[in-house]
């Protein structure tokens, strides 16, 4: 649970919302079990799946919030990324 606010504060300090479901959280902990590695392990899950986000979105100003599930963990795919709407925002 640590590690993980660790990374929604990262992720706030762009101002972004990292958000990880239930089933990611699982998946998470799974992982991590079958490599055998403690707490490293579950570092090495999370920094798998988000990485690349990780890196990407304080150059895009339009994402409020990155969703992570259990298919981004299990199967590689890419996080939700709910975008604001500029018009919106400035309405």
């Amino acid at each position: 649970n640590a590690l993980v606010k660790q990374y929604m504060k990262f992720f706030e300090m762009d101002n972004i919302e990292l958000e990880f479901t239930e089933g990611a959280l699982t998946a998470i902990a799974r992982k991590a079990l079958k490599r055998n590695t403690g707490a490293r392990g579950l570092r090495a899950v999370i920094e798998e799946a988000i990485l690349d986000v990780m890196y990407d979105l304080p150059s895009e100003s339009n994402v409020s919030k990155c969703i992570i599930s259990e298919e981004v963990i299990n199967d590689n795919k890419d996080p939700e990324l709910i975008r604001i709407n500029k018009k919106e925002e400035s309405a």
